[in-house]
């Protein structure tokens, strides 16, 4: 898998694709059938190294709990684990980036809002013009933020990752490297290993053919297995949900995942404003309220903050501030289904990535069409 930068890694999408991992408890089942269904063969480039993780007592008492609690034969998780390999790559990448390096949005642009990425959104769109809009009809999810979404994510299926999540989820969830919230990640990522052993089992799939991310994401929108669970969509209904070679299914699920994360329809529109600042004032009591927009505008307007159009009354907003290293740092009013996108990745850089790779997209695209219509 073809990785951001690690500066970029770090100090733009700070929380990567685990942000939009939601840990489901499922029901435990009475009757494990073997995997029989078999998947495409895409080559793992990163294979690590075997590791007994049978001796480890933390992974032993994980298969005893996961046997009685999900159902899954003792001896069946014993021989996984034996297959399981240590992937210290994926150690290495989850440790935090190096310190004192500036945020910078502009070079997050030029390395994401590019000629590339933007082509391959309007093949994307083009193709999946109809599926797209069913989208937006059923979730209310403008098909421009979808086409953003799976573009900053996989550059729209080029680059799901190629590590065998056992491996990976695995490996962090057992040898997370020192951090502050080392438990709690570590625990996270128990849960996922936990989701993925019943996501195989659900699709009747070897554990070992969901290949996905370092962080074990997976599919075009890179949904962690337990969103799966929880907000995958069959959304070319023949009865598989699956985020790897179905782009309805990517289309859907990424509109029901932001659906349920708090997207509201009835707001759809602009869903940020450059903002200019009154000179002297103090607004980081605005920006550091959170992910979510909780001001209505009359607060941030009387504290100094102005916008070149009207707000829309009834409406809730905040305001965030997006770094450009040495340079004058933008800031941008911001609305609830901008906050919304922050729930797939709880970083502004990611948010407003998505926001201008889909509107760079959908002008390319109408442009493309308009040339083609002017040369008829």
């Amino acid at each position: 898998m073809k990785l951001l930068p690690r500066f970029l890694l770090a100090l733009a999408f700070t929380a990567g694709t685990l942000a939009h991992a939601a840990p489901v408890k499922q029901k435990p089942s009475k009757k494990y059938v073997k995997p029989k269904r078999t998947m495409p063969v895409h080559k793992v480039d990163y294979v690590g190294k075997p590791v007994n993780f049978s001796e480890w007592q933390a992974v032993s008492d994980f298969a005893d709990d996961l046997a009685q609690r999900q159902g899954f034969p003792r001896a069946e998780l014993s021989e996984l684990i034996a297959r399981t390999n240590y992937i210290n790559s994926a150690v290495q990448l989850v440790k935090p980036g190096p310190p004192g390096k500036p945020k910078n949005m502009n070079a997050v642009r030029a390395l994401l809002i590019e000629a590339v990425r933007i082509d391959a959104g309007v093949k994307f769109w083009n193709e999946h013009a109809a599926t797209l809009a069913r989208a937006e009809a059923a979730y209310g999810v403008p098909a421009e933020i979808i086409v953003g979404i799976i573009g900053i994510e996989t550059v729209y299926g080029r680059n799901t990752g190629r590590f065998r999540i056992v491996d990976v989820l695995t490996t962090l969830a057992f040898a997370y490297p020192d951090a502050h919230n080392k438990e709690a990640r570590m625990a996270f990522f128990r849960g996922e290993l936990e989701n993925a052993l019943v996501l195989a089992r659900k699709q009747n799939v070897d554990p070992f053919s969901l290949l996905g991310s370092f962080a074990g994401a997976i599919g075009l929108p890179q949904f962690m297995p337990g969103s799966v669970l929880a907000y995958g969509v069959d959304f070319d209904n023949d009865g598989v949900t699956d985020l790897r070679g179905s782009p309805a299914d990517a289309i859907g699920s990424v509109a029901n995942f932001l659906l349920h994360h708090g997207w509201k329809p009835e707001e759809n529109g602009t869903l940020v404003y450059p903002a200019q600042l009154a000179p002297g004032g103090n607004f980081d009591f605005f920006i550091k309220q959170g992910l979510e927009a909780k001001f209505d505008f009359s607060a941030l307007a009387e504290a100094g903050v102005s916008i070149d159009v009207a707000p829309r009354l009834g409406r809730q907003y905040g305001l965030i501030d997006l770094q450009n290293g040495t340079d004058a740092t933008e800031y941008w009013v911001s609305t609830n289904n901008f906050y919304a996108i922050t729930q797939y990745n709880r970083s502004y850089f990611y948010a407003m990535s998505v926001i201008e790779l889909g509107s760079a997209v959908r002008v390319a695209r109408t442009t493309t069409t308009v040339s083609a219509a002017e040369t008829l």
